[in-house]
């Protein structure tokens, strides 16, 4: 394996901080990116607000200046929700998702695109959702954010696929998480009897997905959307 430097947005918590920590754990440089600043024990962190061009900018400078080294990984994960009915979404709150989970993760690959060519090796990682792809009511601005990331990775790998750059797309479903596990247990039920594997998804199991790609190993899959679902999307 050969070490890499590697940033996560939003690896302070949840699945962020479970690719991050599996990343360390790997032998990789990792550090990660939290509005606050503040980092996850164990975990290097430098401010970064992925909806600021320029938060984005200093983001990545700070990093560069901890590795002694340009990004090599950049693993797009930061991003929020904010659910609710078609008729009654306002346009703040579809301009809000679309802005931190879709133009969010296009603010990093630009700015990590120039070092990546420079070096000829990069891995673009993004984090999507089986909603992107399967839909989920409620979820116009959510969905439409996670399936944007599809378009955007297959473009970077049409753009930069020549330069020893790999774009892909990691499609979580239902993770164990503090959110899942507040569910009523019957609605946690209904959920697991939608899934073919019959459980949710632990945050480890994603990380492995992202550490995959993230290798030397995985440096002919570009363009490509790896489910994470236990079935439940079916590729859609």
């Amino acid at each position: 394996m050969t070490a890499r430097n590697v940033l996560v947005t939003g690896g302070n918590r949840g699945i962020g901080k479970s690719i991050a920590e599996a990343m360390a754990a790997a032998g990789h440089h990792v550090v990660v990116t939290t509005r606050t600043g503040a980092a996850p024990e164990g975990l290097q962190a430098v401010t970064g607000d992925v909806t600021d061009t320029a938060s984005v900018d200093a983001a990545f400078a700070a990093a560069e200046a901890i590795f002694g080294g340009p990004v090599e990984v950049v693993v797009a994960n930061a991003g929020i929700t904010k659910d609710g009915l078609l008729m009654r979404m306002s346009d703040a709150d579809f301009d809000a998702v679309l802005d931190t989970n879709l133009a969010g993760s296009f603010r990093c690959a630009r700015r990590a695109s120039a070092g990546m060519i420079k070096k000829r090796f990069g891995r673009l990682i993004f984090i999507s959702s089986v909603v992107g792809l399967y839909g989920g009511p409620g979820q116009s601005n959510y969905s439409a954010s996670k399936s944007g990331l599809v378009g955007l990775a297959r473009s970077i790998t049409r753009e930069l696929g020549g330069r020893g750059i790999t774009a892909n797309v990691v499609a979580p479903g239902f993770i164990e998480t503090d959110m899942t596990s507040q569910l009523p247990e019957e609605r946690q039920k209904a959920y697991k009897a939608a899934i073919p594997a019959g459980r949710f998804a632990t945050p480890d199991e994603v990380a492995a997905a992202v550490l995959f790609l993230a290798s030397d190993e995985a440096a002919y899959i570009s363009g490509a959307v790896i489910p994470v679902d236990g079935g439940l999307g079916m590729g859609h």
